[in-house]
């Protein structure tokens, strides 16, 4: 008693106004500026990630609280609290010196500290205090500790509070912020945690048992300890009695009563999300994160995150994604050496429709999980991209055509080509390697003259490199930075070099899959969506990026491209892969070097997917090898993830309206004669007729 008298001294007096409580000497300095958000601080809460026809995703959370207001609240659970921890509340002011005399009395008699005096004001402030350190450990710890100078503290500020707030409102912001253990935060996270149902539903029994955890919730936790939760829940329940609140025959069934636990699991993160979902959704987290329409600074838009309290509403199709994830896990096993990854995008707004790949979301690296999304670049929480192979070469057959290029453009088309030299934007490239830098065609058998579309059918590598050289290597580049490449995946520059128009930058799906949405768009590229719509818990609008689209090529080249890519899937490397309705398609396959990654990117009118298949470091060469049980000599676009494409299309677009992309008259070329036939010449100078064998199919 002298040691708590001697405290009490030194730094308190004791005024009685209004109600009785203890107060600073020094209240005039610093008294009167706390934080505003003392009285109602922003509590983070758990935040619940929607698909695009209202399917829970995701349930993320720094604090697994949902914040509600006191007529959400039992009254049961209002009584239970106050009965157990502070029934006087309604009584004293900030401080109960009632409660403090006794609790010295009661100490002294025992020699012990048993007896607190804290009144449930005060422990608000410590709560508040507690969450306003976060994660910060040492701030936790400073906000705990339990010197005269805090307590003196939390007075003033319980005093401030008390003048202030009602006792209801106090009451209410308390059973929202307590913590009730095994991550539950608020009376409502704590019982849907405990029995599964929202706090208003609560039994007599269930509300004390909540009530009785406050004080220790682990040594009362009812899943751990369920005697001590019982006998704990029992001294509330008389208590709840004592005070009039429930009746003599309430409290002996109430005590009679079974525990009754309904136990969830706390099911926190991208990682407990709908099965598939979970890079989608991480995905998401780096959207709010990163766009200045979530805040100015990053720390803004983390401070957004942690604290949550939001429903965000997705763009992802849950059907879509269930046909993109079906077809990545039927074509490839999550054990294969190799992985697959599929990106959907809507033409015309951008938006993110199903993303999916086949080893799923975790940190189990022993179950060939991972947290990496190989559908997106390095800054989204992707990797390093991949080469894109010939999937690249209509981006340079669009600056062509854009360039004023016809259609029928016709290039020579040697079977090899020393790279020659070519325009870039801030100068020349020159071929000063020794040897000079080759490239090949696929086959010996390929050889021009080729014009554009039978070009494309084939992904005749020298064709491309030709056209590059006539419109020269900034246009290329400036196309991709069109459509949306404007730097390579891991988010280093593009390279302005003569083999960007076979593919060596590494892109991601979601960025290929952009690209062939603009194509099937008409030339309006949108850049790419995930969120439709974000609440508060209130019910309040939250900004959220605007969809940004803009016509970036005319209505003719998009009507020369159909063409051109139709006839990929129609006569070329891609001819195997309709649809099972017989719609109409438009598509490139691709191929990298060593064949380390392998792609089919294609579009209908109103959804475009890229599927890429490699390794997901990028380090495996796909010959001799074998996926999904089916032995591969050698991968290309057509055969490895051609496949997943058209599966994926076929079941996301089953039941929709069939759709014809707008086409252009591009005439075939004439037939080439035979040189072997009686009368025609040998001759091979530049634009002379050469061999030309009917398209052989093969993919690349």
């Amino acid at each position: 008693m002298s040691v708590v008298s001697g405290a009490l001294l030194a730094g308190l007096v004791l005024p009685v106004a209004g109600g009785i409580g203890l107060v600073a000497k020094d209240t005039a300095e610093g008294f009167d500026d706390i934080p505003d958000d003392f009285k109602t601080p922003p509590l983070a809460q758990a935040t619940q990630i929607f698909d695009a026809k209202g399917g829970l995703i995701a349930k993320v959370y720094e604090r697994d609280r949902t914040v509600i207001t006191a007529d959400q609240m039992s009254p049961l659970m209002r009584h239970a609290q106050v009965d157990i921890e502070d029934a006087r509340f309604y009584e004293h002011g900030a401080v109960d010196l009632k409660g403090i005399l006794r609790a010295i009395s009661k100490n002294a008699e025992s020699g012990t500290n048993s007896q607190g005096a804290s009144t449930l004001t005060q422990q608000y402030v410590k709560n508040v205090n507690v969450e306003k350190a976060g994660d910060d450990t040492d701030a936790v710890q400073e906000a705990q500790r339990k010197t005269l100078g805090r307590k003196i503290q939390e007075l003033k500020i319980a005093i401030k509070l008390d003048k202030e707030l009602s006792k209801d409102q106090i009451l209410t912001n308390y059973l929202n912020i307590t913590y009730y253990g095994n991550g539950a935060y608020g009376v409502e996270a704590a019982s849907q945690r405990y029995f599964g149902k929202s706090n208003k539903d609560l039994t007599v029994a269930e509300a004390a048992t909540l009530a009785g955890l406050v004080q220790n919730p682990s040594q009362y936790d009812p899943k751990r300890y369920p005697d001590n939760a019982v006998k704990r829940r029992n001294v509330v329940i008389d208590k709840m009695l004592e005070n009039k609140h429930i009746t003599a025959d309430q409290a002996k069934e109430a005590k009679a009563a079974p525990l009754g636990l309904n136990y969830r699991e706390p099911r926190n993160g991208c990682i407990t999300a709908t099965a598939g979902m979970g890079f989608f959704c991480d995905y998401v987290r780096h959207v709010v994160k990163q766009d200045p329409a979530f805040g100015k600074s990053a720390e803004e838009r983390k401070k957004l995150w942690n604290t949550g309290g939001l429903n965000i509403y997705t763009t992802l199709d849950p059907d879509k994604q269930a046909a993109a994830q079906s077809a990545v896990s039927s074509k490839v096993r999550v054990t294969d050496t190799v992985s697959a990854a599929a990106t959907m995008v809507e033409p015309g707004t951008g938006k993110i429709l199903a993303m999916a790949q086949t080893r799923p979301y975790g940190l189990a690296t022993e179950k060939n999980q991972t947290v990496v999304n190989l559908n997106v670049d390095a800054s989204m929480g992707g990797g390093n991209g991949f080469q894109p192979g010939s999937t690249f070469k209509p981006i340079v057959a669009a600056a062509a055509l854009e360039a004023g290029l016809p259609a029928v453009q016709e290039y020579s088309a040697p079977n090899s080509l020393e790279y020659p030299t070519m325009k870039t934007c801030e100068g020349t490239w020159r071929n000063d390697a020794r040897p000079r830098t080759v490239v090949p065609n696929e086959s010996a058998g390929e050889k021009g003259p080729y014009q554009l579309k039978e070009a494309m059918a084939r992904s005749v590598n020298t064709y491309f490199v030709q056209m590059e050289q006539e419109i020269g290597l900034c246009a290329v580049k400036q196309m991709a930075n069109k459509l949306g490449i404007t730097a390579k995946a891991s988010g280093k520059p593009l390279e302005e070099v003569p083999a960007m128009a076979l593919g060596v930058e590494e892109v991601s799906p979601l960025t290929m899959a952009n690209v062939y949405a603009t194509f099937a768009a008409g030339g309006t590229h949108c850049s790419p969506l995930a969120i439709n719509k974000i609440t508060t818990v209130e019910g309040k609008d939250v900004p959220v990026p605007a969809g940004h689209c803009e016509k970036v090529f005319s209505d003719e080249t998009a009507r020369a491209l159909n063409t051109v890519l139709n006839g990929v899937t129609e006569k070329g490397t891609g001819k195997d892969l309709g649809l099972d309705d017989g719609r109409q398609i438009a598509g490139k396959t691709g191929t990298s070097d060593h064949k380390r990654a392998a792609w089919f990117s294609g579009y209908t009118p109103q959804l475009a997917t890229s599927v890429w298949l490699g390794g997901p470091a990028g380090g495996v060469e796909m010959r001799d090898i074998t996926i999904n049980g089916k032995y591969h000599g050698e991968v290309f676009g057509a055969d490895g993830p051609g496949p997943i494409w058209r599966d994926a299309m076929s079941q996301a677009l089953r039941g929709t309206p069939e759709k014809s992309l707008p086409m252009a008259d591009i005439p075939d070329p004439a037939p080439k004669p035979d040189p072997n036939a009686t009368g025609t010449g040998t001759a091979t100078g530049p634009g002379t007729a050469k061999p030309n064998p009917a398209p052989s199919g093969s993919p690349r």
